[in-house]
This record gives structure tokens, C-alpha cells and sequence, in this order.
């Protein structure tokens, strides 16, 4: 099988002595693609760097994470700490300038978790579009972060976005049926993590979501479908196991059209 993994953060301290293991159990697990998430500035100059040092596994997204825009670093999270508002223009001059070594733009979305709404709604949904314009420009899929704003973000994306003219690939979407269904209607495309094996919201997204618009993913080293272990991109395994009981279908046949998914946004 054919196995991918479109985002996760390799970049985190907890793989700093481990990566090179990390790398070969993935590979041995069958994944043929790895995509690393950058969250700011240093962030994704670490996930660029990586891309170019393993460039048949590591593929590179580059993302403005809205809290990082904001200048409000959240707690200590492991990745490079953004605690001034980040110079989208001077961003999107560096994300432009390495666009060939760029898989796609994420993640990149609103948050309303660590920000209240109230307050920065404004804000974040200027930045927002101001990414998504961007990613339209340089034409690149974009890697959605939407944590309890789901239906904003499918608002803007929806408004910004006309004829499927970039790819869109939700992850670890976390709304409601009707947001689920609407981001069907528009085309995007659902990443699934390994903990939907005790995630009763995953579990019905993959209901659902048809085969054809999902893929896999790890948000590594977070979302680890295991208790007493860190996540890591061998695990979209249990991804793949998952969808393919939801869905009654062979493991062999999800992992199939999941590539294929794959293959279709990026070309590659």
C-alpha cells in the first residue's frame, strides 16, 4: 500500500533525537509521502530545511497559524514561538521565492479556541483571506486550521474560492453534520487522524465524507491513537484501518483511492 501522510510536525522538539527512526518506521509502514507543517515564520524555515534534506519522503507546507499571526503565542507547544504579529507580506515574499519546494500553504485558517472571538474575528478573518489570496496567486493547495471556527472558515473559503480553483484540505475538522456536509458541497477534502479510533466525531466524518475527498493524516506529534505513546506518521495505519471499517471496505481499496486523492491535488 500506498500510504501518505499530509500533515504533521516533524519540526517538534520531541523528534529532535528520534527522526531518523521516525523516518524508517514510516517507511516501512508504506508511506510514500510525508507532508510537514510550518505554523510561522522560523517555523517553516525548519520545515523547509527538513524538505530539503529528505526530499523523496518530506514533502514541505508552509503555514501562517492564525494565532501565530496574531502575535499571541499560545502555551509551550514544542515549535518556534511567534510572540509578535507576523508580516504576512513579508511571508508570503518568502513562501513565493521557494514556491517550487513548497507542496502547499498550511496551515493557515481562523482559531477561536485560543482567541476570542469577539476580539479577533476581524482580524483573523482579514489575515484569512489575505492567505487565501495568496495561495490563489502562487496556485497551491491550502491546509485548513479551523479549531471552533468551522463555519467561518467555510464561509470565507466558500466566498473566496470559486470553481475548485485550488484544492482544500480540512484537518482534523471538527464540525458539526451540516459544516461536514457543506464542505462536501464545496469540494474540499478531510484529513483523518489515527485517534478516530476513539473519536466518535472522526468516525462520523468518515460516514459522511465520500472515499474520494478523504485522505490521512497524522497531526504528529499530537492526536496519537495510542495512550501511552507520541504520534508519528507510521500510525496512519490505524487511519487507514479505521476508514476502511466505517466505510466496509478493504484496507487495500481505502489506501488505493487515498493516494490517488493524493495524487490529484498535488500532481505528483
Amino acid at each position: 500500500m500506498n500510504l501518505i501522510d499530509v500533515h504533521c510536525h516533524l519540526t517538534h522538539e520531541y523528534f529532535k533525537d528520534k527522526l531518523d527512526a521516525v523516518l524508517k518506521r514510516a517507511e516501512k509502514a508504506g508511506l510514500k509521502a510525508i507532508i510537514v507543517s510550518g505554523v510561522n515564520p522560523p517555523a517553516n524555515r525548519e520545515v523547509l530545511a527538513l524538505a530539503k534534506k529528505h526530499p523523496k519522503l518530506i514533502k514541505a507546507s508552509l503555514g501562517i497559524y492564525p494565532i501565530d499571526a496574531l502575535g499571541l503565542a499560545e502555551a509551550e507547544t514544542g515549535l518556534p514561538r511567534q510572540t509578535e504579529k507576523i508580516n504576512l507580506e513579508e511571508e508570503f515574499k518568502f513562501i513565493e521565492k521557494n514556491k517550487d519546494a513548497v507542496h502547499c500553504i498550511g496551515e493557515v485558517g481562523m482559531d477561536f479556541h485560543w482567541a476570542y472571538k469577539e476580539k479577533t474575528y476581524a482580524q483573523q478573518a482579514e489575515n484569512f483571506r489575505k492567505i487565501i489570496r495568496f495561495a490563489l496567486r502562487i496556485k497551491k493547495p491550502l491546509v485548513i486550521h479551523s479549531r471552533k471556527a468551522e463555519e467561518e472558515c467555510l464561509q470565507i473559503l466558500e466566498e473566496e474560492i470559486k470553481n475548485h480553483e485550488i484544492p482544500v484540505i480540512q484537518h482534523c475538522f471538527s464540525g458539526r453534520k451540516s459544516l461536514m456536509s457543506k464542505g462536501v458541497e464545496l469540494g474540499h477534502y478531510f484529513s483523518i487522524p489515527p485517534c478516530i479510533i476513539k473519536s466518535s466525531n472522526f468516525q462520523t466524518l468518515v460516514k459522511k465524507v465520500p472515499l474520494t475527498q478523504l485522505l490521512t493524516e497524522t497531526d504528529s506529534p499530537w492526536l496519537s491513537p495510542y495512550q501511552e505513546q507520541m504520534n508519528e506518521p507510521a500510525f496512519v495505519t490505524e487511519s487507514i484501518k479505521q476508514i476502511a471499517l466505517v466505510k466496509e471496505l478493504s484496507e487495500e481499496a481505502v489506501a488505493d483511492q487515498i493516494w490517488k486523492n493524493y495524487q490529484k491535488i498535488f500532481g505528483k
